[in-house]
This record gives C-alpha cells, sequence and structure tokens, in this order.
C-alpha cells in the first residue's frame, strides 16, 4: 500500500486531528469493508457502519450488519430508505425521462444524493464527526456525495480512503487477505457492483477492454437475450400525472410496480445497456448496465408524453430532460436549476395519463399501443381515407406563409451572387 498523506487541498476534508467518530458508507462489499479496518488502523478512530437499503436485490443486510461488528464498528445501522428513494429521487427522474448521454438511467446517481443525506443525519445523531465513503478519485460519486455533505452538513468533515490510499484493486483484495476480511471479489473475477431497486452496474476487469464484449458472468439481474423465453409479452403501464401506477391494470405502490416491471423485463433480457459515458472528472469510460424496469417505464413515459403534449413542447422537453440528467449525474442535486426543472417537469407531467402497451421480447421493449383521456390525436383529422374531418384545401395558402421568408432570403442570395 502507497504511503497515506491525508489530501488537504479542500477545507472539508478532514486532517487526522478531525478524526474522532466516524460514520462509514458501508455496503459489505471490498472497498467498505478494507477501509472499515484501515480507518480504525490510520486515525485510531470509533466507526459507525451505515448501510442503507435502495432495494439491493441480493444483500443480505443482517449478514452486512454482522460483518461490520466483527471487523469493529461500535455501532451497525441499516435503514430501509426503498419508499423514500422511489418518491422524491425515481419519481421526479421518470418525469424527466432521465438518461445521461442518451443511455445511462442514472440509478446509481439517484441514490447517492440520498444516501448522503441520511449520513448526514445519523452523523448528528451520533456525535460523529466525520462521513467515510467508498468513492474513488476516478468516479463520480465522489462528487455526488462530497457535494451533497459540504452542502447539509458543511460542520461535518469528510474522509474517502479509497481516493487517499492509493491501493489499487488488486492490493485491496491483498490487503483484505492479509486481514483476514471476508470478500466475494477476486483478482480473477475483480468487478466493482452496485446496484439498486432502479438498476445495477458493473465495471472494472475485462468490462475496461473495449475490444472485447463483456463476458456472460458479468450479467446477474438480466436474462441474456439469447436464452431469453423464445414467447413475447405484451404488459400495459398505466401512468397518473406522469408516473407509473398500475401493471396490466392491478394498481401498485411506486416499489412494488417497480419491482414487478423490473422481474418481467429482465425475464425477457431487456435493459442491458454497454454504455461509454463521459465522467465528471474528465475520464471517458465504459459500464455495463442491467436496467430492466427503467428501460421499460423510461421508454413508456416518453411514449404517452409525446401523445399528450404539443409539437413544440415535445420539441423543447428533451432538451430539459437532457440538462435535469446532466447536472443530477453531476452531484448538483440541490442547485437550484434542478429545483426549476422540477417545477416544469410536474406541471408538463399533470397531463400525462393513460396507458401504453408494451412488447417485451429477446431483449426490446417496443410499444406497440398508446391511449390517454389527454392524446392531441384525432382519429378523424389524421386518417388517410376520404372521410377525414381536416380540410386539406387549406395547405396550400399555409404552405404560402409558412415558406414566406425562407423564399425571400433564398431570392436575396440569389441576387447576391449575380452581382
Amino acid at each position: 500500500m502507497a504511503d497515506f498523506t491525508p489530501a488537504e487541498n479542500a477545507s472539508y476534508l478532514a486532517k487526522p486531528h478531525d478524526v474522532h467518530r466516524v460514520v462509514l458508507l458501508y455496503s459489505g462489499g471490498l472497498d467498505t469493508s478494507v477501509m472499515l479496518k484501515w480507518i480504525q488502523d490510520q486515525y485510531d478512530a470509533e466507526v459507525i457502519a451505515l448501510c442503507i437499503d435502495l432495494g439491493q436485490p441480493k444483500d443480505d443486510f443482517d449478514a452486512v450488519r454482522q460483518k461490520a461488528i466483527d471487523l469493529g464498528a461500535i455501532e451497525s445501522l441499516v435503514i430501509d430508505a426503498k419508499e423514500q428513494f422511489a418518491r422524491d429521487y425515481i419519481a421526479p427522474a421518470i418525469k424527466a425521462n432521465a438518461r445521461y448521454q442518451g443511455g445511462y438511467p442514472l440509478f446509481t446517481t439517484l441514490g447517492r444524493p440520498l444516501i448522503a443525506k441520511i449520513a448526514c443525519d445519523v452523523a448528528r445523531e451520533h456525535g460523529a464527526d466525520t462521513i467515510a465513503h467508498g468513492a474513488t478519485g476516478k468516479g463520480n460519486d465522489q462528487v455526488r456525495i462530497d457535494a451533497t455533505v459540504v452542502t447539509l452538513a458543511p460542520e461535518i468533515k469528510v474522509i474517502a480512503p479509497v481516493r487517499e490510499w492509493g491501493m489499487g484493486r488488486d492490493e485491496e483484495i491483498a490487503y483484505a487477505a492479509e486481514h483476514n476480511i471476508p470478500v466475494s471479489s477476486s483478482v480473477e473475477r475483480p468487478y466493482s457492483i452496485d446496484d439498486n431497486i432502479w438498476g445495477r452496474s458493473s465495471e472494472g476487469g475485462v468490462i475496461e477492454d473495449l475490444d472485447h464484449a463483456p463476458p456472460d458472468d458479468v450479467f446477474e439481474l438480466v436474462t441474456l437475450p439469447r436464452l431469453a423465453p423464445d414467447e413475447e409479452q405484451s404488459i400495459t403501464i398505466g401512468f397518473r400525472e406522469g408516473l407509473p401506477v398500475s401493471l396490466d391494470g392491478e394498481e401498485l405502490e411506486l416499489v412494488e410496480l417497480i419491482e414487478r416491471f423490473g422481474d418481467v423485463a429482465a425475464k425477457h433480457g431487456v435493459g442491458i445497456v454497454d454504455h461509454i459515458e463521459d465522467r465528471v472528472v474528465g475520464l471517458k469510460v465504459r459500464d455495463i448496465y442491467e436496467v430492466p424496469a427503467a428501460e421499460v417505464l423510461l421508454t413508456a413515459h416518453r411514449e404517452l408524453e409525446k401523445l399528450v403534449m404539443t409539437g413544440r413542447e415535445n420539441a423543447l422537453k428533451p432538451q430539459l430532460d437532457a440538462l435535469w440528467a446532466q447536472l443530477v449525474y453531476e452531484g448538483l442535486w440541490y442547485e437550484p436549476l434542478v429545483q426549476d426543472l422540477n417545477a416544469f417537469m410536474d406541471e408538463s407531467n399533470a397531463k400525462v395519463e393513460g396507458e401504453i402497451v408494451v412488447r417485451l421480447f429477446k431483449g426490446s421493449a417496443v410499444v406497440t399501443q398508446r391511449r390517454s383521456p389527454n392524446a392531441l390525436y384525432d382519429h378523424s383529422l389524421a386518417t388517410f381515407n376520404a372521410d377525414a374531418s381536416f380540410s386539406q384545401n387549406a395547405a396550400p395558402g399555409f404552405i404560402e406563409l409558412h415558406s414566406l421568408q425562407s423564399r425571400m432570403a433564398h431570392q436575396i442570395a440569389q441576387k447576391r451572387d449575380k452581382e
């Protein structure tokens, strides 16, 4: 391990004499298990392990809690925040059709400001002076977590051991073995995994090699499309005020709906995203995402928006959606512009009501039917049959006026070229 030299280039970073009791954002994985031991040794500090349940599908939270105690934590807390996550973070993302750079549905991104907010609350409640997290100096999460802590609790300091200690992943695995810290990662399968109710990501290892397709062992949430059922399945998604409220006519709360949509879409191989993206710190990286619920719901939501919004709204909203995703991706959850955009999203989504039918088949999610009481679609106007109520005779006059300035500009340009 490289020599430990605490960073001193930002006022919110903890110096060794600042650190006495630490709230560690703890998942039970390689990074946070190693740092739980490392913080005790380097800072001679008490550690409170904090694990937040955002719907990680395979986590055994009792085992995570006990593992932290076994590694020396003075207290190990698990907080169920799924409902808050769905209501206050995923719901706005659905209304904003949030996909960073057109692909990534922001599931890790959405969780970080909530995790950091809860950490601030726990630190104050337990008299901690420092919050520690496992983000690296190359990643986005350091920005999201640090920015949230310094915004909500400027009196609390931050340490990010992975950013500070200079260990690579192989060294972390060796450190864990040396100190008898049980971890699931290995040199042969060194993927960094993050998941919650909205999706799962994998990075590291062979994924970093752009010349290779991701191996099958990367995928644990979504069925590989070639192995998905040979029979297609259609599902009906009901929306009210821009949010999903039902699956095949059965109304459910948002958390259960997301879980149900995730299960059925994953079974059909829907939601695998192999994505090149630009991180906040300037790196271009490759991530593999498994986002079955997000893929189905965001696709359906945007289609319903297009049905009930005017052409001008449909031209503007994707631009604002992209801006919303960019700001949130960059960790600026408390930026006033995000709140301004949320107000627009709420207002524009007030009329997004109806049902969308999506056909799922071997990795694809295709919208096949749309209906809404607020649809700006009139069959009697749109039909090509002779009895259409749209007056085609009005079109030539419209065209003459619509093209007026363009025609004038073209004539002037021609005249100028001849001079």
